[in-house]
């Protein structure tokens, strides 16, 4: 049952990296057609939320497969610089 909901639990993180990817992709598409800054801001930012899924994906995996201690804290603590750079890009595209 374990390994079922670990294959399930990997397959949501798939789905979760496709869809930022896919923001990504659209925003970037959206920049090229019609170059605003709004929309530079738009695409960095979702670049960077998919810098962020990616690697809070890799941080969880080295976390269950290892035991590091303390290094793992200063992985989790890097992870969160890309969602914090993301969400601003966006809030400044938002509001700019």
């Amino acid at each position: 049952m374990v390994n079922i909901l670990q294959g399930v639990l990997i397959l949501m993180r798939l789905v979760l990296f496709g869809l930022t990817l896919g923001l990504t992709l659209i925003s970037f598409q959206a920049y090229t057609k019609r170059e605003s800054q709004r929309l530079q801001y738009a695409f960095i930012g979702f670049a960077f939320l998919s810098m962020g899924v990616a690697v809070t994906n890799l941080t969880t995996q080295v976390g269950v497969t290892s035991d590091l201690g303390s290094d793992l804290l200063y992985l989790q603590i890097a992870e969160t610089i890309p969602f914090i750079i993301g969400f601003a890009m966006i809030y400044v595209s938002l509001y700019r």
